[in-house]
C-alpha cells in the first residue's frame, strides 16, 4: 500500500482500539489490540504519518528510534528489594521504570492527553541484547514489570532486509501478534503532501519531470547509492533557506541529501536551469500582465522540459496566492466566531473584552503546540487572527469610542474587503496565466498540465468552486474526455487479450 494508505490505516486503527463500550471499557481489550508494524523503505515517510495520525485523531504521540536504545534503557534499571513469602523474607530483582514507559507517563502528564500512539522506529533492528525484551512488549506491551498505559497504541516501523544488513526477521509467533502493513513509495501520493508542505518548486518540477528518481536505492560493487522522499524533503528545506541567505546549492550540496551519483548531478544541473528560468520568464511578472510577444515567442520555441518548468513557475505563483487567500478565509472565519461570541462583552467592556479574548486563544494556541497538534497551517491561521484582534483592540483602546461593537464591525468589514481585492486579484492572475499560456503554446499539452496541477491543489480547488473561471473549465473538461477515452482503451485492449 502506499503511504496515504497507510496513514487512513492507522487512523482506522486508532478509532478502532479507543473505542468504548456503554460501559466505558475499550471494545477491544488492551492485550487483544495488536500492536501495528510498518515496514518500508527508508525514508518513504513512516515518522511523518505517525505524526499526521495522531494530530487528526487528537491524540498524544511518543516517538522513540529503537535503535538508540540498550537493554537497561528500555526495560530499566535492576534493583535488589526485599519481599516477604510464606512468612520468610527474600531478596528479590525488580526493575526501575523504562524510560519509554516514563516518556508516555510524561507525556499524558505534560498535555492532558490520556490516549495517544507509542511509535518505535527500527524495530526489527535491535541489538542481540534488546531483542528478547522487544519481543516480550510486542506480545504483552511491557517493558520489565511496567505496562504501557491502557489507550495507548503500539506501532513500529521498520525496514524490509534488502535495505539494512541489520534487519533480524521477526518468527511467526511474534508476526500473528501484529498487523502487519508493507508500505511502498509512490510519487504521485507523496506530490499531494509535498505541495500541502509548499516544498520548493525546483524538486516538484524535476520530479514531474523525472519521477522515477523519486525513490531509488540500489547497491552495487561501489556500495550503497539512494534518494529518498526524506531526502527530497530535507533538501528542499535547505534550498528555500540557502534562497533567503543568497548562497548557492551546487553539486555537492545536493550530493549531501540525493546520494545518488547520478540523480545529485541531474538534478544540481536542472537547479541551474531553473534558476535561469526563473530570471528569463518572471513569473509574477507574467501574472501581472507585463510579458513581452518575444517572451511568449521564446517559450513556444523552447525544449520540453523548459516549457513545463515555466508552467511550474507560474503555478507556484498562482498556488502561492491561492494559498494565502485560504489561509486569511480562515482567519477571517476565526476571528468572526470569536467576535460574535463576546458581542455582549465588547459593548460593555470594549477593548478589555477583546484582550480577554485573545489572553484565552494565545493559551490555547499554546496548549495546542505542547501537545503536538498544531498543524502548520493552524498555526498560521490562529496567528493571523489574533493580529487581527490586535489591530481592532489597538483601535478601540486608541480612540473613545462611544458604540465599541459598531467600530468593531466597520474594522472587520475593512478586513474583509481586503479580502475581497485578494479574491479578485487571485482570479485575475489565473486569467493572465491562461493568457500567456495560450498565447505561447495554444491549446497544447502545457495547458493539460497546469489544469491538472490546478487540481492537484486542495486550495485551488476551493478558490476554483467559487470563481467561475470559464478556460479552466474547457480544459479540465477536455482532460477528463482524454481520461476516459484511455480507460476506454486499456479495457478494449484487455478484451481484446482475454478473447485470445
Amino acid at each position: 500500500m502506499n503511504i496515504k494508505r497507510a496513514k487512513e490505516e492507522i487512523k482506522n486503527t486508532a478509532a478502532a482500539y479507543l473505542l468504548k463500550d456503554e460501559d466505558g471499557e475499550y471494545a477491544i481489550p488492551s492485550m487483544r489490540q495488536r500492536p501495528v508494524l510498518l515496514i518500508g523503505p527508508p525514508g518513504v515517510g513512516k515518522t511523518q504519518i505517525m505524526e499526521q495520525a495522531a494530530r487528526e485523531c487528537g491524540i498524544g504521540l511518543v516517538s522513540y528510534t529503537i535503535t538508540h536504545h540498550t537493554r537497561q534503557s528500555a526495560v530499566g534499571l535492576p534493583r535488589i528489594e526485599t519481599r516477604e513469602f510464606d512468612g520468610q523474607e527474600y531478596a528479590v530483582t525488580e526493575y526501575t521504570m523504562s524510560e519509554i514507559v516514563a516518556a508516555v507517563y510524561r507525556k499524558m502528564e505534560e498535555t492532558g492527553l490520556k490516549e495517544g500512539i507509542l511509535f518505535l522506529d527500527e524495530i526489527n533492528c535491535v541489538s542481540e541484547t534488546l531483542a528478547p525484551a522487544m519481543l516480550q512488549f510486542l506480545q504483552y506491551k511491557t517493558f520489565g514489570s511496567h505496562k504501557i498505559p491502557d489507550g495507548w497504541i503500539i506501532v513500529a516501523a521498520g525496514n524490509p532486509p534488502e535495505y539494512n544488513k541489520s534487519v533480524r526477521e521477526f518468527d511467526i509467533v511474534t508476526l500473528d501478534r501484529m498487523k502487519r502493513m508493507n508500505v511502498e513509495p509512490d510519487y504521485t501520493v507523496w506530490k499531494e503532501y509535498a505541495l500541502g508542505k509548499e516544498l520548493h518548486p525546483a524538486v516538484l518540477s524535476y520530479l514531474d519531470l523525472k519521477p522515477e528518481n523519486f525513490c531509488r536505492i540500489e547497491t552495487t560493487v561501489d556500495g550503497k547509492r539512494f534518494a529518498t522522499p526524506r531526502g527530497w524533503e530535507d533538501l528542499s528545506d535547505l534550498l528555500k533557506v540557502y534562497e533567503r541567505l543568497g548562497k548557492e546549492a551546487d553539486r555537492e550540496v545536493v550530493a549531501q541529501y540525493i546520494q545518488f551519483p547520478a540523480i545529485s548531478k541531474d538534478f544540481a544541473n536542472y537547479l541551474k536551469l531553473y534558476e535561469k528560468y526563473q530570471k528569463d520568464y518572471q513569473a509574477e511578472e507574467i501574472l501581472q500582465g507585463n510579458w513581452s510577444e518575444a517572451l511568449c515567442d521564446q517559450a513556444g520555441r523552447a525544449a520540453f522540459d523548459e516549457r513545463l518548468s515555466l508552467v511550474g513557475l507560474l503555478l507556484t505563483k498562482v498556488r502561492g496566492s491561492m494559498r494565502r487567500l485560504e489561509d486569511l478565509e480562515g482567519q477571517l472565519e476565526l476571528v468572526m466566531g470569536r467576535l460574535r461570541g463576546i458581542q455582549e462583552a465588547i459593548k460593555e467592556q470594549g477593548a478589555g473584552a477583546l484582550r480577554q479574548e485573545m489572553s484565552q486563544m494565545e493559551g490555547e494556541l499554546e496548549q495546542k503546540q505542547i501537545q503536538g497538534l498544531l498543524e502548520r497551517r493552524e498555526k498560521r491561521i490562529r496567528q493571523g487572527a489574533l493580529a487581527m484582534l490586535e489591530e481592532i483592540a489597538g483601535g478601540l483602546e486608541k480612540e473613545e469610542i462611544q458604540e465599541p461593537w459598531e467600530f468593531v464591525r466597520e474594522k472587520f468589514a475593512g478586513l474583509s474587503d481586503g479580502y475581497e481585492e485578494m479574491e479578485k486579484e487571485c482570479g485575475r492572475k489565473l486569467e493572465r496565466a491562461f493568457d500567456f499560456l495560450e498565447a505561447a503554446f495554444g491549446s497544447g499539452q502545457e495547458l493539460v498540465v497546469f489544469v491538472t496541477e490546478l487540481n492537484a491543489s486542495p486550495a485551488c480547488l476551493r478558490f476554483l468552486k467559487e470563481y467561475h473561471c470559464p478556460r479552466y473549465f474547457q480544459y479540465n473538461k477536455s482532460l477528463l474526455f482524454e481520461d476516459q477515452e484511455q480507460q476506454m482503451r486499456e479495457q478494449i485492449n484487455q478484451l481484446k487479450g482475454n478473447l485470445r
